[in-house]
């Protein structure tokens, strides 16, 4: 034949050629393999043999070979399972003829390769193209997941805020189903003394290291059949406890999880400073605030609780006085502003008030007169407001006179209750000479008189008369109960609410007439 004719298996290997194709290039010899004569097309080649060897008719294609020079030879191939071929393995007879530059076929034929592997590169590209979009993506959501973290734990102030912020926000953080929080509250909120519970009182959700019986909520379930994993929280050179993961995705990476864990424990040291503050604060106010007597008959209860975003002592104060035989002084009061100098200005007026109740302790105008008197002059740019009643045991009356303080509450058995509000005067301290009216009442047996502070009532933008009806509202709920236990649900007859000043009462019961004096 005057043209050349190759046979070939599936391995590219030269079966047999015909002289035609030796004197075309005396490397296509039996035992040649085309794919040394094209490496860098291997694959093509290959998938064009295995066409051919399928093929029972002329399949046409094109080839391209290098010459011993390394030029390019372009051949139109007409290929074609060789049927008459009787060897072990199946071949491929190709008949060649060489064209030119310009020959078409040949032209098209690698156009279409061309084309072949762009459209293989494009979709490369494209795999990989969405391939890091949807990485991108992944990240920026972890990103604003750390940034949603990060503002939450920012405005969370107390253990209890951070532990309900770490339940709700870390997990979408982290790409978990579920966290929760292991505790050393030692380390935390360290004990005022070593008989006090390291323990906050307000602090939820979380579990703690040194009292492992004390825990707190439950998983959801999805979490709980979840394998976890364990982070360790540490702030400032302290192991504070451990962030117990669940159900977290792969693809968080260790330096991400790692940012998401210091952030917590800054949080957490931050929350466990605060609660420790607030705990020496409220320790100094009830060491400020005075001993009240042991009076027969007498029935009181107190209770204070400092502001739930205050770290500095108070100004709020309560006494009982012994008069005399017949009459019982009772006061409250609250010095403006928070810190040590107010605390300090608190401790001596109620050391004054001592003193001036023995010798003026049935008047209560001239009580105030002369706490106004003594306010002004020792403590001129301070200002208060105070209230004092005294209870004659013979007419059970109640008298009183008030000084900017709220009213008291008196408290009928049944739950009824009245404000005594009839007689109000200018604050302790800024105004001298004041005249302060008094007022008076007659209680019956197993009344109880409300003295409070003004932070039970005041909340931020409201209006102070709800906080006055809502008090007039729990006390419909008191019937019936002790002294103390009235006295506490007073304290906590809101509690959702945040208290942002003191809150300071004291709770007295009057006796029947027939108790001894």
């Amino acid at each position: 034949m005057p043209h050349p004719v190759l046979l070939c298996g599936a391995d590219g290997r030269v079966l047999a050629v015909n002289p035609a194709a030796g004197r075309c290039d005396d490397r296509l010899r039996p035992g040649a393999s085309l794919f040394d004569l094209r490496p860098e097309d291997t694959a093509w080649l290959r998938r064009q043999l295995a066409v051919w060897l399928r093929s029972g008719s002329s399949v046409p294609g094109a080839l391209v070979l290098k010459d011993a020079d390394g030029r390019m030879r372009r051949f139109r191939c007409h290929g074609a399972r060789a049927t008459w071929w009787d060897g072990p393995e199946p071949a491929a007879q190709l008949h060649l003829v060489e064209a030119g530059a310009s020959d078409r076929f040949v032209v098209l034929s690698e156009q279409v390769e061309a084309l072949n592997r762009e459209v293989a590169f494009r979709r490369v590209t494209e795999v990989d193209r969405a391939r890091l979009l949807a990485a991108e993506q992944a990240a920026r959501a972890q990103l604003q997941h750390l940034y949603e973290l990060t503002a939450a734990l920012a405005g969370a102030v107390t253990l209890a805020e951070v532990s309900r912020v770490v339940g709700e926000v870390a997990p979408a953080a982290l790409g978990a189903t579920a966290a929760e929080l292991y505790l050393h509250a030692a380390r935390l909120v360290p004990p005022l003394q070593p008989e006090d519970s390291a323990l906050a009182a307000d602090a939820e959700g979380w579990t703690d290291l040194d009292r492992p019986a004390a825990s707190h909520g439950s998983l959801p379930t999805e979490a709980a059949e979840a394998v976890p994993s364990a982070l360790s929280l540490e702030a400032d050179g302290v192991h504070l406890g451990m962030l117990i993961v669940y159900g977290s995705h792969d693809s968080t990476t260790s330096e991400h999880v790692t940012a998401v864990a210091q952030q917590i424990a800054q949080a957490l040291r931050r929350a466990g400073l605060h609660e420790h503050e607030h705990r020496v604060a409220e320790r100094l106010q009830l060491s400020l605030l005075p001993r009240l007597p042991h009076l027969p008959g007498l029935k009181t209860a107190t209770c204070y609780a400092p502001g739930s975003d205050l770290l500095s002592v108070g100004g709020d104060w309560y006494d009982v006085y012994d008069v005399d035989d017949d009459h019982i002084g009772l006061s409250i009061g609250d010095v403006a502003g928070h810190g040590l100098h107010e605390a300090t200005v608190m401790a001596q007026i109620t050391a004054a008030l001592r003193n001036i109740v023995p010798r003026r302790g049935t008047d209560p105008a001239a009580v105030l007169d002369e706490l106004n008197t003594f306010l002004g002059r020792y403590h001129p740019n301070r200002m208060a407001t105070a209230c004092y009643l005294v209870f004659d045991r013979r007419t059970r009356t109640l008298t009183y006179s008030r000084a900017g303080h709220p009213p008291p509450l008196l408290i009928h058995a049944d739950g009824a209750s009245a404000y005594l509000d009839d007689t109000i005067a200018p604050p302790l301290g800024p105004v001298r000479d004041v005249t302060y009216p008094r007022a008076a009442t007659t209680v019956s047996t197993d009344d109880t008189l409300l003295l409070y502070t003004d932070g039970l009532i005041e909340r931020r933008r409201e209006d102070l008369a709800l906080g006055i009806e809502r008090l007039t509202a729990c006390a419909r709920t008191t019937s019936g109960l002790d002294i103390a236990e009235l006295c506490d649900r007073f304290l906590h007859h809101q509690p959702e609410a945040a208290f942002p000043d003191d809150r300071a009462l004291l709770a007295v019961r009057f006796p029947s007439p027939a108790s001894p004096a």
